[in-house]
């Protein structure tokens, strides 16, 4: 297991995670939902769906084989659904949030149900140089997915007990590497660095906050590479940007916000402006388009950030799902989603 003692240079001026009675916490402070609030926020999702949290005709999907990957050139970016995004770096393969299941959910017979099959099966993906984990939740750490990457898989990159989580389901702890914030190390060539996001972690009832959630800079020589993970705004993005930034390309969450939980998911126009705090030269948006995890329409995220960022002239990419986006000759995409037909209804409990 590589040493994590390395730090950017100038990093180690900067605040590390923090822990409290076992718990990590964010810079900022973030307000806790009492249990009534809580409640409510769970029975309207379950009961009072608003119209067109889900689509009811077929997301556009560019199936991809082993052989468009191996031929693909350098630079190149495919969404894959959700968080989950396929990078092409110095003629290897690496993966941010892999979840292939039909469920977002600890279960596979209820939870948030894939509005879309990924582009690319597991065994048909090539060998993966590396996993990049954001934080433990169901949408963004598949346990099924994880076993199936292990043996394909060099190393898994992931903030402090993830990676121990992952050990515990059999991934070779030689295959591990566990950051704090600021932290980094380097693989292939590229070099990753963990750092702050605003958010919280836990997968059951007894665990929250038991692991750390980061957002992750990737360093390929003079390309840069910033994922957000999931994430509230705050200040922490202005500080990622003047120590690493200019960004070629954001990987931005957008989707999945509420007015109930501001602090924790970004509207899109805290997405936009991290994105400038960033320094970031293209967007794309993620974390929208494969799961129900809100109340708004499912084609909001889309709507909203591309008119953001219309107005601000900032590049932004809206690639189909699967379809490459390349950093040498990049394109906005098209607005796939206005083709999509809606569901006109509240969406039914066994969507749910």
């Amino acid at each position: 297991m590589a040493t994590l003692s390395s730090r950017a240079n100038g990093a180690n001026r900067l605040e590390t995670s923090r822990q409290e009675q076992g718990a990590y916490r964010n810079h900022a402070p973030v307000q806790r939902e009492g249990l009534r609030k809580t409640l409510r926020i769970f029975w309207n999702m379950l009961f009072h769906k608003p119209r067109n949290t889900r689509p009811a005709g077929a997301i556009p999907v560019q199936p991809l084989s082993r052989e468009q990957l191996l031929a693909a050139p350098n630079h190149s970016v495919f969404r894959l659904g959700h968080s989950t995004v396929l990078l092409k770096l110095r003629d290897k393969f690496w993966i941010t949030d892999p979840v292939f299941a039909e469920r977002a959910s600890p279960v596979q017979w209820a939870g948030p149900k894939r509005f879309h099959q990924p582009p690319i099966s597991l065994e048909e993906l090539p060998a993966l140089e590396a996993v990049i984990l954001s934080h433990d939740h169901y949408d963004h750490l598949d346990h099924q997915t994880v076993l199936k990457l292990a043996d394909k898989t060099r190393c898994f990159l992931t903030p402090l007990g993830v990676g121990d989580t992952l050990i515990k389901w059999g991934v070779p702890a030689d295959k591990v590497r566990q950051l704090d914030w600021w932290q980094g190390t380097e693989v292939a060539g590229i070099r990753f660095v963990a750092t702050p996001s605003q958010h919280f972690s836990g997968r059951g009832l007894f665990d929250g906050n038991s692991t750390l959630w980061a957002s992750w800079v990737m360093l390929d020589g003079a390309t840069r590479i910033f994922f957000s993970g999931d994430t509230g705004y705050f200040d922490g993005f202005k500080r990622i940007g003047q120590q690493y930034g200019p960004f070629d390309l954001t990987l931005m969450e957008t989707g999945a916000y509420n007015v109930d939980w501001p602090h924790v998911h970004m509207q899109p126009e805290q997405t936009l402006q991290a994105h400038i705090d960033l320094k970031g030269r293209w967007l794309l948006p993620i974390h929208n388009g494969t799961f129900d995890l809100s109340m708004h329409a499912w084609y909001e995220p889309f709507d909203r950030i591309l008119e953001l960022a219309w107005e601000r002239s900032i590049a932004i990419t809206t690639p189909q799902m699967g379809q490459a986006f390349n950093l040498e000759q990049p394109q906005r995409g098209t607005p796939w989603w206005l083709d999509v037909e809606s569901i006109a209804a509240p969406a039914p409990l066994n969507s749910l």
